[in-house]
């Protein structure tokens, strides 16, 4: 662990606790500022060290340090400190960050935590746990600036200074102040700038924007944060089927959330299952458990390649010179449809394609297709021709590869709309299983176009 420097003094987190002056832990927490050295250095405490750290720092700074770390060590950390003192740091906490962190605990870790904490705040934080993990109702803050319909600009001020005392200090909350009824069904919203500025006797429902963009409490996860940055929100309401108001999803909540589904997604594409905690935390066991599925996986569907070679025995030795071209052609067929399949995932996440695209992508990557084969085509017959095999062998190889690069626009155009139509993440369909894929079907064409092409084989 790299000690923090202070002019020639040097102070690390197991000295200051060591120490054992508060005024030691506010001196690193001046020094190490970057939220990731805190999280390494707060890794490599004992359990005690943990537990002490937690009594010399008084709750309110615990609460501010706790919102910025990285979530497991938060949770590891909370394992370890007492019952009483930890309810207190969560209490302190905002709700979502507060649920957030209960979330990763077992029942057992979780409900004395809950007990001990005030009623009020934890009523609040039950009902965002009791919401499935992926939805927008479980990412939401719960405390929302509101105001009655018929008040005036006044009065609507008044209300707001009364309520914001027992809400959290955020700007994105404070940005926005939504017109409610006695059943909190949402009827607008109004900029707390505009609000302060307008006439004290303005009626607030002549300020309030009424066709507010609002998203379920059951809506996925990903969806409200892309509904977020694609409107540029600072806070997204999110209203029941009744249209009363549960809460809002900001959108430093929902950078967080596009930011762990990209990682997802690329985990996915890689062919792993994603490691939900951060790689340098995860242990070798971990990585091999999340890895071997996938590669489990693929190397059934990769056994099919074997079969197809087996079944062209006669081919290969009637003519061995093709099977000098085999790994050009499978791994042409592959990295074009890994192409596609990024392409397309991509484009998807940010839902910019659906399925019912499908014909415009089909014609889009099968006229781009054509071109790649065309360009390809040449290429092996310059390839084909440096290696002296003949004219028939030059031309049975462009050929193949015209086919192969088409067969795999196609499929790889067409397998990630599917997957999303069936409720399926079309991450799964990743490059290791795209080039699979294209590996066994790519050798069939192959051998096909060699047997229709080639006088060698004729009868084979």
């Amino acid at each position: 662990m790299s000690p923090s420097t202070i002019g020639s003094q040097t102070l690390d987190l197991h000295q200051a606790i060591a120490i054992g002056n508060p005024k030691a832990i506010d001196l690193w927490l001046d020094v190490v500022d970057d939220p990731r050295l805190r999280s390494d250095q707060l890794t490599d405490l004992t359990p005690a060290e943990v537990v002490r750290l937690g009594e010399l720092m008084p709750v309110a700074v615990a609460a501010d340090v706790m919102d910025t770390l990285d979530l497991h060590v938060v949770v590891d950390a909370l394992r370890v400190i007492p019952t009483p003192r930890a309810a207190a740091v969560l209490d302190a906490l905002e709700s979502d960050r507060a649920a957030e962190i209960l979330r990763e605990l077992t029942p057992a870790e979780r409900e004395p935590l809950v007990a001990a904490i005030p009623a009020e705040h934890a009523a609040v934080l039950r009902g965002l746990l009791t919401w499935p993990d992926e939805s927008a109702a479980a990412h939401m803050v719960p405390e929302v600036l509101t105001v009655g319909g018929t008040v005036t600009a006044a009065e609507a001020i008044r209300q707001v200074r009364e309520h914001s005392a027992k809400m959290r200090q955020d700007a994105h909350i404070g940005a926005y102040v939504f017109s409610v009824d006695d059943e909190r069904r949402l009827h607008g919203v109004v900029s707390f700038r505009e609000l302060v500025l307008a006439d004290a006797d303005t009626p607030v429902a002549h300020l309030v924007e009424s066709d507010v963009i609002t998203v379920g409490p059951l809506t996925d996860q990903e969806e409200a944060a892309r509904v977020v940055v694609a409107h540029r929100l600072l806070a997204i309401p999110v209203v029941d089927d009744d249209g009363r108001l549960l809460g809002v999803l900001t959108s430093d909540d929902a950078n967080d959330i596009a930011q762990e589904e990209a990682t997802e997604d690329a985990e996915l594409q890689g062919g792993s299952q994603p490691l939900e905690i951060p790689y340098l935390r995860a242990s070798p066991f971990l990585l091999w458990r999340k890895r071997i599925i996938w590669l489990l996986v693929l190397f059934v569907a990769a056994a099919y390649t074997g079969t197809v070679m087996q079944a062209f025995e006669d081919e290969l030795e009637a003519v061995v010179v093709l099977a000098f071209f085999i790994p050009l052609l499978i791994g042409t067929g592959g990295n074009t449809g890994t192409q596609i399949t990024t392409t397309l995932i991509r484009a998807m996440s940010t839902d910019n394609v659906r399925l019912r695209d499908v014909g415009r992508v089909l014609r889009k990557e099968m006229a781009t297709g054509a071109l790649v084969a065309a360009a390809m085509a040449a290429a092996g017959l310059l390839r084909a021709w440096t290696l002296g095999v003949g004219g028939p062998v030059m031309v049975t190889v462009s050929v193949a590869l015209v086919a192969i690069v088409l067969w795999s626009s196609l499929i790889a155009s067409v397998i990630p709309l599917l997957l999303k139509k069936l409720r399926v993440d079309p991450a799964v369909v990743s490059g290791p299983m795209i080039s699979t894929i294209v590996d066994g079907t790519g050798l069939i064409i192959y051998f096909t176009t060699a047997k229709l092409l080639l006088p060698e084989l004729a009868g084979l």
